[in-house]
């Protein structure tokens, strides 16, 4: 029970953290049609911003700043480079934002070098906030919770019960009728993809020091957003978010599983044995194919389910 309680608790912040830069991509496939594969690396720049801010100014004023920073970056990065390549089409558009991927990662590490970033929980969140079997849970975990549940609540009440989210939403499937109306559809889509760059920036501020800020953090954290944001559904914030919750509870309880496919079966009278590749592949402990698991299951989505879960795009 204790592990389970534990791994249950761990799972829901992992999964959270998931949804926090996810949602960005996905709100930013949903309404623009892109697959900004340079999202991990905004979540990076987050992460850093929020360590340099908070040398200066303290942790609390780096989480405002520093997603307000990513958010400049990604308005720069669609007014200058995705508004002049989107009418060569969506190949363009990935080549441009694979290319930011390897742009971004080179001035981190002429910036702040190649060493980890001594970013650090602060001091007033820094505290046991319950025990349980003996285990404690830390209080920053808890505030990661809370930022992660205000920010899911916020964009949904921003995208169904707000004027902007209604013209937002409209852009995508009839921009002509929008701008007919008197909106600037480019500015709309400029805001879009700049909102979901801030909240890989916010997703970055929370998640820099509760895992490591070092220039390797993007490519540790870009094919586990892509599979979530796969399986939940290309274009739908819902799928986005239950893709998100099943792969850190996959991801965390297979760190604790002991136990291979062979010992499930085994009760059943099913046996393997032999010197031979299924069996060796039937006997690796859950623990040691964890991190494989979430790519299975986004294989296995696209194989019966192409669209995710609750996908809404058929592209």
């Amino acid at each position: 029970m204790e592990v389970f309680v534990i791994s249950l608790l761990n799972g829901l912040v992992y999964g959270m953290l998931l949804f926090m830069l996810a949602s960005g991509l996905t709100l930013i496939f949903s309404m623009m049609g892109v697959l900004n594969f340079a999202h991990a690396s905004i979540y990076m720049l987050g992460a850093y911003f929020a360590y340099q801010v908070s040398v200066f100014l303290g942790f609390f004023p780096a989480l405002i700043i520093a997603p307000i920073l990513c958010g400049l970056i990604g308005a720069a990065i669609e007014v200058w480079g995705l508004r002049r390549v989107h009418h060569n089409g969506h190949i363009a558009e990935l080549l441009f934002t694979f290319g930011l991927v390897f742009i971004i990662g080179r001035a981190v590490q002429m910036t702040w070098g190649m060493l980890p970033m001594p970013y650090r929980v602060p001091a007033i969140l820094d505290f046991p906030l319950f025990s349980l079997y003996g285990a404690n849970f830390p209080a920053y975990r808890a505030f990661m919770l809370l930022v992660s549940a205000g920010m899911l609540a916020s964009t949904w009440l921003l995208l169904t019960k707000t004027r902007v989210g209604l013209i937002i939403q409209a852009s995508l499937t009839h921009p002509g009728m929008v701008g007919a109306l008197g909106h600037n559809v480019p500015v709309v889509f400029t805001t879009v993809f700049a909102g979901g760059c801030l909240l890989a920036g916010l997703a970055g501020v929370i998640g820099g020091n509760y895992q490591t800020t070092e220039p390797g953090m993007a490519e540790a954290m870009g094919p586990i957003v892509f599979v979530v944001v796969v399986f939940g559904g290309l274009g739908s914030l819902a799928g986005c978010f239950i893709a998100s919750i099943i792969m850190g509870m996959i991801q965390t309880f297979a760190v604790v599983i002991d136990y291979s496919l062979a010992d499930i079966v085994k009760p059943l009278g099913i046996v393997f044995s032999g010197d031979n590749l299924l069996t060796e592949i039937l006997t690796v402990p859950v623990a040691r194919i964890g991190a494989l698991l979430p790519f299975v299951m986004m294989v296995a989505i696209l194989f019966f389910r192409p669209r995710g879960l609750m996908g809404t795009r058929d592209t």
